[in-house]
């Protein structure tokens, strides 16, 4: 019987060690974190995952007690592998390794049937993916489902599985270095004692809670931001294998971040989730000079969202407000409802200006005339689809879903920048084998997760995150037990 240790504990790790132990292989499971903040990211995120489906016959597959109500009041739409491939190409400036992305497509919703099968719920993404439109929910972005219990129901319910396969869960256990060279791992070094191994796969993230990382390798003023999920995804794991001689890959100054609520803590609470503001396009945007400072409407915000932390953090101040009238604040998510959150409510705009401390006042009231002033009626609003209602005239227009803001009560939430995770990490082969310097596999080391290079730059499609950690933990689970 094969040993194998898998390193992290979130959605890669775990699905890595369900079908390593599947496979016939004694697997150990090492958590940095004490199992109170068990999860890594995983556990701190929504649950959605991006796959290909056609239509309402594969939502059904993976969501077997969708009623027949809920078939026939919702628009599924689809979401071909062609157009899934597209948009890791087009949202990573075509830099995206090709091999990789493939292997991603075409496994996402086997991958998601198998954890399906294996104890994980789906449900139709309607607080998050959805509007009302005629009575119909209608799905947009490519982004259909999610897990029950958000990120934190989707580890339970692996965590579970894996338990019941028999799979050791070792908590507090940091991983310090690996054992051999850069042709062939044979363990690790963790909480300062030596554990040999068969195969040691690595899923324990990025180095998005590494302050001094995030400024060295994204640059001035990222140890501004908030961190959105685990404190424990500093980089320790990527640095034992870089040292190792494995090869560095992907957009290591890049990374998710996303508009955080200006209150938030500075670490993620799983006890405060839901503190990111997404829903950007159903308003304005403005920073403390009052001014707008990109197309709020430019796509949907699954494909915008991941890098509006850091467009806030190039702002005076690192902080902004967004701005809805009661046209859209209604159909405002739930994170927008959260305790906590940096919430600002009046009658008319300058009794709210009046309370957005920092922002030049007078700026803002001249920046939503002038919006107003420029909004096209003559298209109606459809947040499901790109519907082509713009302002005329900006000096940056918003290209959809512009309302004037003119009813009331009028609501600002400040944001600042929260990141999600780092694009940097490190590369793989398609059996998810990690490479060294020299481009060769190095014997008995996988990876998946948030620590793995080559999938994201410039910006991220919802979801992929969680399918692309479960696809390749899966892959790697399966070819360290083989």
């Amino acid at each position: 019987m094969r040993n194998v240790l898998v390193v992290g504990a979130g959605n890669a790790a775990l699905c890595a060690a369900i079908a390593a132990a599947e496979g016939g292989a004694r697997v150990t499971v090492l958590e940095r974190a004490p199992r109170a903040v068990r999860g890594g990211n995983s556990a701190f995120t929504g649950g959605c995952f991006r796959t290909v489906y056609d239509g309402a016959d594969d939502i059904a597959r993976l969501v077997p007690d969708l009623t027949p109500e809920e078939r026939a009041t919702s628009d599924f739409g689809s979401y071909d592998a062609e157009k899934f491939y597209l948009d890791l190409c087009e949202l990573s400036g075509y830099r995206a390794d090709p091999a990789l992305i493939e292997i991603l497509v075409q496994e996402s919703l086997p991958t998601l049937l198998w954890m399906r099968e294996r104890g994980v719920r789906f449900l139709p993404a309607y607080g998050r993916q959805s509007f009302k439109v005629d009575g119909r929910n209608v799905f947009w972005g490519g982004l259909t489902v999610e897990t029950a219990g958000g990120g934190l129901g989707l580890v339970d319910a692996l965590f579970r599985r894996a338990e019941a396969l028999g799979v050791a869960i070792r908590y507090d256990h940091k991983v310090e270095g690996l054992i051999g060279d850069r042709h062939h791992v044979g363990g690790v070094i963790v909480n300062g004692e030596t554990l040999a191994a068969d195969a040691v796969i690595l899923a324990a993230g990025g180095y998005h809670a590494n302050t001094e990382w995030r400024v060295r390798y994204l640059g001035q003023g990222w140890d501004l931001a908030k961190v959105r999920g685990s404190r424990y995804n500093t980089g320790n794991v990527i640095r034992a294998a870089l040292d190792l001689g494995a090869r560095s890959h992907g957009n290591w100054s890049g990374c998710h971040s996303v508009f955080f609520d200006a209150g938030a803590d500075d670490f993620g609470n799983l006890a405060m989730l839901n503190q990111q503001k997404n829903y950007f396009t159903l308003g304005m945007v403005v920073n403390r000079e009052g001014q707008r400072f990109f197309d709020e409407g430019s796509d949907f915000r699954n494909y915008t969202y991941s890098r509006m932390g850091a467009a806030i953090l190039r702002q005076p101040g690192g902080t902004g407000w967004q701005v809805f009238d009661a046209q859209t604040s209604a159909i405002l998510p739930d994170e927008y409802r959260v305790a906590r959150a940096a919430r600002f409510q009046a009658d008319t705009l300058e009794g709210l200006a009046a309370k957005m401390e920092g922002i030049d006042r007078d700026a803002f009231l001249r920046t939503v005339a002038q919006f107003n002033a420029a909004v096209g009626e003559d298209v109606p609003f459809n947040p499901a689809v790109k519907d082509g209602r713009c302002t005329h005239g900006l000096p940056i227009d918003k290209t959809n879903w512009a309302l004037a803001l003119r009813e009331p009560p009028f609501v600002a939430f400040q944001v600042t920048c929260g990141i999600t995770l780092t694009y940097g990490g490190l590369a793989i082969d398609e059996q998810a084998r990690v490479q060294n310097e020299e481009g060769e596999a190095i014997a008995g080391l996988y990876a998946a997760g948030e620590l793995v290079g080559g999938l994201y730059y410039d910006r991220y499609p919802g979801g992929a995150g969680l399918t692309s950690g479960a696809v390749f933990g899966r892959i790697a689970g399966m070819a360290a037990a083989a």
